[in-house]
């Protein structure tokens, strides 16, 4: 658990470590849009480019996001086994945020780009 300067914990630090996590973005703002099976969930995050989650990270991520209060689990008792993911209050919430930053993200990248590009000139003529 992550400690301040005074030495208190800081449990609200672990819990932003959560949710802006590298996947735990992905399932927050996934999950926006609807319920999903464990492997939907999987393929819909390897949408967005890269080499995707792993089974054994997006089952971690979950169990930490539900642990957290962010996500429900529903596990049906059926032939076969059906489990559905889907975002509680809480975890709409934080979700709602993630993805107002992502869009942010978005929107602004080109100036980012361009921030990055000044940086490094200045940095490679000094």
């Amino acid at each position: 658990m992550t400690v301040s300067e005074d030495g208190v914990l800081c449990p609200y630090r672990l819990v932003l470590e959560h949710v802006t996590s590298r996947w735990g973005v992905l399932v927050l703002i996934e999950l926006l849009d609807r319920p999903y099976r464990f492997s939907e969930l999987r393929r819909a995050i390897g949408r967005w480019g890269g080499r995707g989650v792993s089974e054994k990270m997006l089952t971690q991520t979950l169990q930490t996001l539900e642990r957290d209060g962010l996500v429900h689990r529903d596990a049906k008792p059926v032939i076969p086994p059906r489990v559905d993911y889907s975002l509680t209050d809480l975890g709409r919430e934080a979700a709602e945020q993630v993805r107002a930053l992502s869009q942010w993200t978005r929107t602004r990248m080109d100036d980012v780009e361009k921030a990055r590009r000044v940086y490094d000139e200045t940095r490679a003529a000094s």
